[in-house]
């Protein structure tokens, strides 16, 4: 009881903007009672049995018409004022940064909450540029990641400390974070490589903080899905990121040498050091099972997209669990594959937007998803000294996928997704296909 008499008191400190406006809507309200009074005594009671206070308090010495007027006027001004400054102090505390109004604000908010179910699979980079653009539109994001990198930091932890790789889910993290200021920029960074004699053992050249934050939540909470949850609650972010499997996992590939022999590589980093063309890529072990909840977020969803990402090492991963595979069959979502704005070294060399498709139905089989998107705006040419070039609109005649093309190349970076323009592309897409206006 105590405690609730002192949060109660709280609301009178001084500073807080309230007492204020809590005395103008008092005098708000109290005005318009008075209206509404005067009008139905005047209405019931002659003017001369009316008692003199009550006449000067309802200033009788202008029309009835006009006193009614102007009480109800002042009154609702005076409560409006008040309830609107009320709600300024009172929701300040939870305006974003950066926001220029508490209207904005709560539409922008309530908006996102009506936003669609979207689930996006993938890895790196691509992934996280999509998921930076898809906060502002919708709440409800799942991301579901791959677990077969082996480079870096992530390598390493995984091979010294048995965790699934870090790497890629901190990015996810950082890019739904609420806020991405410091505290993100602190998840991001990455300790300096410092040369050391070999008997000094591991140092932590190389590592980010939130691999290392990640890896340590997994030790804390026993497992690495509730560390992925609690690192999501640390940064605030929108939606959830969730793996395709629990299962530790090596990404092989067949690639086809110049005298067109087939040769086996293992490891998610060694595939594009190999630099030649990539027949297939599987797991081992073979035939791992799905993480349950990513497979009811797929059969739950309004929207499946896969990539942007490495095609061969970020994308395709998640599809070759096969379970992911057959709940995307299943799902009544709308589901649309986005092709990358450029190729890759050691992946996609030469691949045109009909290439990229007809590697992952190689995989999956064909009409996983009916719907492609690419850039169309080539006026950013990738730096001269680059032997990559951006995908060419090029598709087989007999393709049964349909493609819609826009601008959602980054202008600065002309090899990425602009986060903005991509996301709009999509949820306006979206948004025709289910028939809103």
């Amino acid at each position: 009881m105590w405690r609730k008499v002192t949060a109660t008191r709280k609301w009178l400190y001084p500073g807080l903007g309230v007492k204020r406006w809590l005395l103008l809507l008092l005098l708000g309200i109290t005005t318009l009672g008075l209206g509404f009074a005067h009008l139905l005594y005047d209405t019931n009671t002659p003017a001369q049995l009316q008692p003199l206070f009550w006449r000067t308090l309802t200033l009788q010495m202008i029309p009835g018409w006009a006193r009614v007027l102007a009480l109800l006027l002042i009154g609702f001004g005076l409560t409006g004022v008040a309830i609107y400054q009320l709600n300024r102090s009172l929701l300040a505390a939870f305006v974003p940064p950066g926001s220029t109004s508490v209207v904005d604000a709560v539409y922008r908010h309530r908006k996102r909450q009506r936003g669609p179910k979207v689930v996006a699979l993938g890895g790196g980079t691509g992934l996280s540029t999509l998921l930076r653009g898809l906060k502002a539109h919708t709440d409800h994001i799942t991301a579901i990641v791959t677990v077969a990198d082996d480079g870096g930091s992530s390598g390493k932890l995984r091979r010294e400390l048995g965790v699934l790789p870090p790497g890629d889910f901190r990015n996810c993290i950082a890019a739904l974070a609420d806020d991405e200021a410091l505290t993100t920029q602190l998840f991001q960074y990455r300790f300096p490589a410092v040369r050391r004699e070999p008997e000094d053992g591991h140092t932590l050249d190389g590592h980010s903080f939130g691999n290392l934050f990640i890896t340590a939540m997994a030790g804390v909470t026993g497992s690495f899905e509730k560390a992925l949850v609690e690192s999501g609650r640390v940064l605030a972010i929108r939606g959830q990121i969730l793996p395709s499997t629990l299962q530790n996992v090596t990404l092989c590939a067949d690639l086809v040498d110049e005298a067109a022999a087939v040769r086996r590589v293992a490891g998610e980093s060694a595939i594009p050091e190999a630099r030649q063309p990539i027949e297939r890529v599987y797991f081992e072990p073979a035939n791992v099972p799905a993480y349950p909840p990513a497979l009811r977020a797929i059969l739950d969803a309004d929207l499946i997209i896969a990539g942007p990402g490495s095609l061969f090492t970020s994308v395709l991963p998640n599809l070759l669990v096969d379970d992911i595979v057959r709940a995307i069959r299943a799902s009544d979502a709308l589901k649309i594959y986005v092709c990358n704005v450029a190729t890759q070294l050691g992946e996609t060399e030469g691949f045109t937007l009909g290439d990229h498709v007809q590697a992952i139905e190689r995989h999956t089989g064909p009409g996983l998803f009916p719907f492609v998107l690419a850039n169309n705006n080539f006026d950013h040419p990738l730096p001269a000294d680059w032997t990559l070039t951006q995908v060419p609109l090029t598709t087989p005649a007999d393709s049964s996928y349909q493609v819609i093309v826009a601008d959602v190349v980054d202008g600065q970076q002309p090899w990425r997704h602009d986060p903005a323009k991509l996301a709009r592309e999509l949820i306006t897409w979206y948004e025709q296909q289910k028939g809103f206006q």
